[in-house]
């Protein structure tokens, strides 16, 4: 018995450390002590007012277009997200002649607002937890296809169900704590979403890939867009010119009241993806399966896309969101594998797992099914071909146009005569003026002679035997005649699936032999995937179980998640960072511009942020002007825009990035070092007060 407490002990001292202020939480079952917790840190609004009450928080915070959070300000819809969320619809509006990216862009009306096709927000409406439905059907038995099946036909009847209340809604059902529960949460989807306003791309963008992940930043990332509704209804409804601007029931109040260094800080949002409860093993295969494939790759890839996109303004504007996308996670990974390895994170995963070992052999918890010495075989089994597959994918998925199409062929929509099979066929769309020849066929080139110098010679696709027979290993004669004479590159061509030139199109050829060798790596992968998903389920099971009585949350899911802190920086090698950023450091970045690129702004910014004077939008406290701030609030992807608010709900800034000394956080949270990069609002309104004239919009943000 002794022995058992002194193993409580140590767990709950551990989990102390842990969760101090860590956390990505549900709001339906926030627990108490959490609640708690908060109140004592100085948030002053009731439990009911984040997720049951009529005006909760949570019903102005939105998932934006399924990749971003947001936050609604306005009674007439207006949402706030971050520029970089709204990169690619910004994108997509900008020309040569009209380029919103690299100028900016405001509606001065409601006629003026641009829509944009495929992007949407969604409202979370209530959540709950199934799991007992589940397990009633034997699902813990399951494999991980049959689990699927059955969660998309509960998700079926549960979407009919909150249909017959309202028939705009929709439900999910979303593991969590690695598939020990399972909660369904009901949304409603508004998908006529307008662009309304944004700051040029030097400031929305300022310090690029230079202060991606860096501390300290200044960039304004920020972009505004308003929620359209059906006139008759007031909700949901695909665009139309006679739709008006959604009047929700609560928006986030913004405030010009600021914060101090210790103040109460709150986001809230959609955490994309974190692994806080993985194995060692699985760390180790994250590191070197996963993450360094990938920035190897992308690494190649992005000085090819630069080169080009510095010579051509058009080729900007098309890649200008691909290449960011590309670059985002190509230095996370970077960070993430040098802060593994400076905190030593896998040993220290393996010391808690032996704690783990021990205290099972104690209890008899999961005896028999949790065992590690399994998880480290079958994690060792599936290494190669995980990587392999990375490399693969980073090279020929996504990365130019050829390869998308060839790889598309086989879930492409056939068309033709249904009982005519030689008269059946598939095409492609006109997309030329999203991508460029010249730029997609050195990559394509580049990354083919990459990839071969990174793998084994058994990972090679058939088609690099055609390149050295025909085309003596010359890479880039390959692709001039893939392009040239593959039928997937012709403007409107039709290719008959059963015809004999099909069969032969050196393009379809080159997406089949993509898609053995990706068939070949899968088996491998396939073999083990579930038994290790098992491993990992009971995993976690365990440290609950060793941990119970103690608050824990979930790995994050893009599902609606709570985090809170407080306002302040950090300290590294003894040097604190500060928590705040003020006008004159972006000036003294600006005037660098010429050395670095990523520091260019426009004349005017430079005047506007050296100003004497910053009138309301200057802090109280410290007599500047605030730009960027720290909290330690625990963000993952998919937090970009997360609303961050103040301990009476007030909205204080957007979340828009992570500092680089702490990139391991989706797998390890360090509260010494992990910090959210916020977008202090003050600044957002400044820029939309002083650059972009927006008395409208501020006068119905109630900022004017």
């Amino acid at each position: 018995m002794r022995k058992k407490m002194m193993w409580l002990l140590a767990a709950m001292m551990t989990a102390q450390v842990a969760v101090a202020d860590e956390g990505m939480w549900t709001l339906y079952n926030l627990p108490k002590a959490v609640y708690q917790t908060m109140q004592a840190e100085g948030f002053r609004l009731p439990y009911e007012a984040l997720y049951s009450d009529a005006g909760a928080i949570k019903n102005a915070v939105v998932n934006f277009s399924g990749y971003c959070s947001g936050v609604v300000v306005s009674p007439d819809g207006l949402v706030f997200t971050n520029h970089h969320c709204g990169f690619e619809a910004i994108r997509s509006h900008s020309t040569v002649e009209h380029d919103y990216m690299l100028n900016g862009f405001y509606a001065k009306t409601y006629e003026e607002e641009l829509p944009n096709e495929g992007m949407f927000v969604s409202f979370m409406i209530d959540q709950r937890d199934v799991t007992p439905e589940l397990m009633s059907l034997g699902f813990a038995a399951m494999n991980n296809e049959r689990k699927g099946e059955v969660i998309d036909s509960l998700q079926t009847v549960y979407t009919r169900e909150a249909r017959r209340r309202d028939s705009t809604l929709h439900v999910n059902i979303d593991a969590f704590y690695e598939g020990n529960k399972y909660y369904a949460t009901t949304y409603q989807d508004f998908r006529d979403l307008r662009l309304v306003f944004t700051v040029p791309k030097s400031m929305g963008k300022f310090g690029g890939e230079t202060d991606n992940w860096m501390w300290p930043r200044q960039t304004c990332d920020f972009s505004v867009f308003r929620i359209y509704a059906d006139p008759k209804t007031g909700g949901p409804a695909a665009y139309s010119k006679d739709n008006v601007p959604y009047h929700p029931k609560h928006w986030a109040p913004v405030s010009l009241q600021g914060y101090k260094e210790g103040d109460f800080a709150m986001t809230m949002g959609y955490p994309g993806s974190t692994n806080r409860y993985l194995s060692s093993y699985g760390i180790r295969e994250r590191r070197d399966a996963q993450n360094e494939p990938r920035a190897q790759v992308r690494g190649v890839k992005q000085e090819v896309m630069t080169r080009h996109m510095r010579a051509d303004e058009a080729v900007r504007i098309k890649y200008d969101s691909k290449f960011a996308q590309s670059a985002n996670y190509w230095k996370n990974s970077i960070g993430m594998n040098k802060c593994i390895d400076s905190i030593g994170l896998i040993q220290q995963k393996r010391e808690f797992e032996q704690r783990i070992r021990q205290w099972q052999d104690e209890t008899g918890y999961l005896k028999g099914k949790l065992d590690f010495d399994k998880m480290e075989q079958l994690y060792n089994k599936r290494f190669e071909a995980m990587k392999n597959l990375m490399y693969s994918r980073e090279s020929f998925y996504r990365t130019n146009e050829l390869a998308d199409r060839a790889i598309r062929l086989n879930r492409i929509e056939v068309k033709g005569p249904k009982d005519k099979p030689k008269k059946q066929y598939v095409e492609f769309e006109d997309n030329s003026d999203t991508w460029d020849a010249a730029l997609d066929k050195e990559v394509l080139a580049v990354l083919m002679r990459n990839y071969r110098q990174q793998v084994d010679a058994r990972y090679l696709p058939k088609f690099y035997e055609t390149v050295d027979k025909d085309f003596g290993g010359d890479y880039a004669r390959y692709v001039d005649y893939l392009y040239e004479k593959s039928m997937l590159m012709k403007p409107g061509a039709k290719l008959y699936i059963k015809s004999k030139a099909y069969a032969k199109d050196p393009g379809v050829q080159f997406g089949l032999d993509l898609l053995e060798l990706d068939g070949m790596l899968r088996v491998t992968l396939q073999e083990t995937m579930d038994s290790i998903d098992e491993q990992e389920r009971w995993l976690c099971d365990a440290k609950l179980r060793m941990e119970e009585g103690l608050p824990h949350y979930s790995d994050a899911n893009f599902t609606m998640r709570l985090s809170y802190g407080q306002v302040g920086g950090f300290e590294l090698g003894g040097s604190p960072s500060g928590y705040y950023t003020e006008a004159s450091s972006i000036v003294d970045k600006m005037k660098r511009a010429d050395s670095i690129v990523d520091y260019f702004a426009e004349p005017v910014m430079h005047q506007l942020l050296s100003a004497n004077d910053f009138g309301k939008y200057q802090d109280a406290v410290t007599g500047k002007m605030h730009l960027c701030f720290l909290t330690n609030n625990d963000i993952t992807g998919g937090n970009s825009g997360s609303p961050m608010f103040d301990g009476e709900g007030r909205l204080i800034g957007l979340a828009f990035d992570g500092n680089w000394d702490s990139l391991s956080s989706d797998i390890n949270f360090d509260s010494r070092l992990a910090r959210c990069i916020g977008v202090d609002i003050r600044y957002v309104l400044f820029m939309m007060d002083k650059w972009g004239h927006a008395d409208r919009l501020l006068q119905e943000i109630g900022a004017k």
